[in-house]
């Protein structure tokens, strides 16, 4: 057993190592499982919140129980990196949209590498491995141990407000067999502020604290299938994530842009990538700019898929080339059922013949379907 007075001084030298290594707030909660959370997850699935995800009650449970994650886990150390920088204001035409947490490298290399030093140190003052690491790859209720923790507290929005920080903040955690000094939980809330459920476009923020993730843009982005057709013009140019929700938070909006330069635009495109050249994207591309980025993990397809959602709602003709190459050549069906769509849209002259001329040369039936949807306003 691990005297109190070490205990203290190892929950000390984790949080200057995690502050050194860029963290903005680290505070310890206890790692006993959290019935509120897993009740609200259940609830959730059984919503249907999150069609899209293999969710269930055994992940409820998981999640729920940081000794699911490390047998004899008695304290859980959170940690909170803020990522908000500067990145361009302009809207320039053609362009779309990313959430800026995916505007650098993989989050996920970095912020692992964190906790991992941060393991390493308590592992080193204890004398034996006590640790495991949670960085979104493991069932872990990231956000209610970070609020059980004192951290912030989750918003209407349903991510993690931190003081001073804002929402803009990626969490992970450090479970321990160790029981360390444990801190106050939050006790703030959003209070009557609804401002992000008013600003998401698709309704996805219910201002009860949930979400319908089937009606989210950041999730309806990311799914592998194909996204309904109704939620396509509320998608707007957003072509991986979206940030509404967060940027018109009061507590975000407070905080700035105050994260490391590590967390920048790579280039003046990662931002505002070109939606034609997206369109086109093929897989040497794709590895080379995307893959190493929190865009890599669902693969080219999906981003040429968005970026075809994204021309649809630009209403720009001169689009029209590329989308009618892609309607012809592109090797998916899906980014060619929505390529169709987007064609639909535009609806000129030009991009109904594209459209017809494909209705006779194409083979996939849900590509056909969308062809055929595509074209009925103007029969």
């Amino acid at each position: 057993m691990i005297a109190a007075v070490d205990v203290k001084g190892i929950k000390e030298r984790a949080i200057r190592a995690a502050l050194d290594r860029g963290a903005a707030s680290v505070r310890v909660a206890p790692a006993a499982a959290d019935g509120e959370s897993r009740r609200r997850m259940e609830a959730a699935f059984s919503r249907g919140d999150f069609e899209a995800w293999s969710y269930d009650g055994a992940y409820a449970r998981l999640a729920s129980d940081p000794a699911a994650l490390l047998r004899g886990a008695r304290s859980v150390v959170c940690v909170a990196v803020p990522y908000a920088t500067n990145g361009s204001r302009s809207n320039p035409p053609l362009r779309g949209r990313v959430s800026n947490y995916a505007w650098s490298g993989d989050y996920h290399r970095r912020l692992r590498g964190l906790l991992d030093a941060v393991a390493r140190e308590i592992d080193e003052a204890a004398g034996e491995s006590v640790t495991a690491v949670a960085c979104d790859t493991r069932p872990l209720a990231e956000r209610a141990f970070a609020a059980r923790a004192g951290i912030g507290w989750v918003g209407k929005h349903t991510n993690l407000i931190v003081p001073e920080h804002g929402s803009f903040v990626f969490l992970g955690e450090i479970v321990t067999t160790l029981e360390l000094p444990a801190d106050e939980a939050s006790r703030k809330s959003c209070g009557t502020c609804a401002r992000c459920v008013e600003a998401c476009p698709t309704r996805a923020l219910r201002g009860d604290y949930t979400i319908d993730a089937n009606r989210c843009i950041s999730d309806l982005t990311q799914r592998t299938g194909a996204i309904p057709r109704a939620m396509r013009p509320l998608i707007g140019d957003w072509v991986w994530g979206c940030d509404l929700c967060q940027l018109v938070c009061p507590p975000t909006i407070a905080a700035g842009s105050r994260a490391s330069s590590e967390w920048a635009p790579r280039d003046p495109d990662a931002a505002r990538p070109p939606l034609v050249a997206l369109l086109r994207l093929r897989s040497g591309d794709y590895e080379r700019r995307y893959r190493p980025t929190a865009m890599g993990w669902r693969g080219g397809a999906v981003l040429r898929r968005n970026a075809a959602v994204a021309l649809g709602n630009a209403l720009d003709r001169s689009a029209v080339g590329a989308l009618t190459e892609s309607l012809a050549l592109d090797p998916h069906p899906m980014v060619r059922g929505h390529v169709a769509w987007a064609l639909g849209r535009i609806g000129s002259p030009p991009a109904l013949r594209a459209l017809r001329r494909q209705r006779s040369l194409e083979r996939n039936g849900e590509v056909l379907a969308e062809i055929v949807a595509a074209l009925e306003p103007f029969a």
